[in-house]
């Protein structure tokens, strides 16, 4: 089984995706991150790669993405890219994705691009505040991918709201589940979780506990 989880940058997404794998168990749920899946830019200047309209589909290779997501539905592994958020580049190196009885998907615009919302059998979109999600963004771009304040809000002013606008808050009308106040409701984490145990109950007997049921 295949579950997205999407919504805005800094909504809380990837929080809820860590919260259900870690309940469950990474021997039972694969976490496959739409992120990993930007285009490599190294052939442009750093200056140009900034300019980069990165909340686009189109600045994803989803052809790859989708093959690599049916690969893992289909029971083999893959070889994941590794991107740099820093340099806007992906690394050398590839990360080794094992299937398992439930993908985790995760991304900001996995269910705007139909192929591969048809893929995911349970879409959930994590919901929050506009200003809660820049706050959030702001943080992490400063402190992990050593981005200067201005350039933050040049980035969210310029791509990240208006491509909000356009294509991820459209796309929550394709959710089964809508999770507002994204990883803090431990509610709608725990009826996730009850549906993946059902999930992986079916497909490999009795579910082991994760390190935060213990």
């Amino acid at each position: 089984m295949a579950i997205g989880v999407c919504g805005g940058s800094g909504s809380g997404k990837t929080t809820v995706a860590r919260n259900i794998v870690e309940l469950a168990s990474s021997d039972n749920v694969a976490h496959f991150c739409h992120d990993s899946y930007y285009f490599d830019h190294s052939d442009l200047s750093a200056d140009d790669r900034a300019r980069v309209n990165y909340d686009h589909p189109s600045s994803f290779d989803n052809d790859l993405f989708v093959e690599h997501l049916r690969t893992l539905q289909h029971h083999s592994a893959i070889e994941a890219p590794v991107y740099d958020f820093t340099a806007h580049t992906r690394l050398a190196r590839t990360e080794h994705l094992e299937p398992r009885a439930v993908i985790l998907v995760e991304g900001i615009l996995i269910f705007a691009i139909p192929e591969i919302r048809r893929l995911l059998d349970i879409r959930v979109f994590v919901d929050c505040d506009a200003d809660i999600r820049f706050i959030r963004r702001l943080q992490r771009d400063i402190t992990e991918r050593c981005r200067s304040p201005q350039s933050v809000i040049d980035q969210y002013l310029n791509t990240v709201r208006p491509m909000h606008t356009e294509f991820v808050e459209p796309s929550k009308r394709y959710a089964n589940i809508v999770v507002p106040e994204g990883g803090m409701n431990a509610v709608a984490v725990d009826i996730l979780h009850t549906k993946i145990q059902s999930v992986i109950r079916k497909a490999t007997g009795p579910l082991p506990l994760g390190p935060a049921a213990r």
